[in-house]
């Protein structure tokens, strides 16, 4: 292993603190792009005629 020196143990934490980061903006987007596509199902099930008039024209 590389020999980070005294400073090993920020190094890893800091590694590990990004690493959580990264992830938990990860499963923020997929949550909300989850969230966000049932809202838009919900609203074109709420007004189907608006979509059938689309289709047609």
């Amino acid at each position: 292993m590389i020999d980070l020196g005294p400073h090993a143990i920020f190094i890893i934490w800091s590694y590990l603190g990004v690493g959580v980061a990264v992830a938990g903006l990860i499963g923020w987007t997929l949550w909300d792009a989850r969230r966000t596509s049932q809202q838009l199902a919900m609203l074109e099930a709420a007004n189907p005629r608006q979509r059938a008039t689309e289709t047609a024209a």
